[in-house]
């Protein structure tokens, strides 16, 4: 008789539990975002734009709102992880961690073009 009572409990701390994941979800999104701008600004806001308005710092370097209409940003970790390599020698090119990656990314999907919204 005692495990049908302990199941008769099981649904709705189950419940509770899901609740508690999801409502964590976008607080850890919010987070995530915070930190990749705080990291945007850092390591590349002397060159690159990095609010969603403004001028880049250098004319050559791209806002970081306009990264998304050229590709996804998400193909962007591979890069980060090894070191960007690009045409100019003043971009560095140190390799960034998984997490600050995760962190960058996060804010690069924020501050960038969203998708079409379907009619």
């Amino acid at each position: 008789m005692t495990g049908i009572r302990s199941h008769r409990y099981m649904a709705p701390l189950l419940g509770l539990l899901a609740i508690a994941l999801l409502a964590s979800a976008p607080a850890r999104a919010d987070r995530l975002v915070r930190e990749g701008h705080k990291l945007a600004v850092k390591r590349c806001g002397a060159c690159h734009a990095t609010e969603k308005t403004g001028k880049s710092p250098l004319a050559a370097a791209p806002p970081f709102r306009s990264l998304g209409y050229g590709y996804p940003v998400e193909t962007l970790d591979e890069a980060l992880a090894e070191g960007i390599t690009v045409g100019h020698p003043d971009m560095p090119s140190d390799p960034w961690k998984p997490e600050d990656i995760e962190r960058f990314i996060a804010y690069l999907k924020h501050i960038g073009p969203k998708p079409a919204k379907a009619r």
